[in-house]
């Protein structure tokens, strides 16, 4: 009685260790979609030139001595901006989650923490979260005084998730 006791405790403690591992093992391989960032969100970016949900918190103001606005933007999953461009370029720095950058004409580049990229000057473009993963970026945009942005149409589904 005592050996069939221990078979049970047994079996039952190795089913549970082994449940504990396989729940352990998909927490780790599913993708987070929760970023973290040191900026505030910020305020809700328009409807009229991004697509989903993202969030834009301007970090430094442009003015007379210091014309380089530079900005925070927040995308949720599938959030991006419209087709657009800079008529003084713009440098984007990847601070989080997986993104996406494409110019028109050329193919979508993903983007990572750490990844940066050079927008030329007026080059229609676009940027935002991949469809899976948040993303959150620095925007940084010189030479104002030629204009800060030209917003153009909708970036499309097709658009979006060819690679």
């Amino acid at each position: 009685m005592k050996n069939c006791k221990r078979a049970v405790m047994l079996g039952l403690t190795m089913c549970l260790t082994l449940t504990s591992i396989l729940v352990a093992a998909q927490q780790k391989t599913r993708p987070s979609t929760v970023l973290s960032t040191i900026f505030p969100k910020g305020q809700k970016a328009p409807a009229t030139n991004f697509t989903g949900n993202a969030w834009v918190t301007q970090l430094i103001q442009p003015d007379s001595a210091f014309n380089i606005p530079v900005g925070s933007v927040t995308f949720e999953p599938g959030a991006r901006t419209y087709w657009h461009s800079h008529p003084g370029g713009q440098a984007l720095l990847a601070t989080g989650g997986t993104g996406y950058y494409q110019e028109k004409g050329r193919p979508i580049q993903i983007l990572q923490a750490g990844d940066t990229v050079k927008c030329p000057p007026n080059i229609p473009h676009w940027h935002g979260a991949s469809p899976d993963a948040g993303f959150t970026q620095i925007a940084i945009t010189p030479n104002t005084e030629t204009g800060r942005v030209i917003w153009l149409q909708e970036v499309t589904e097709q658009e979006y998730r060819q690679k």
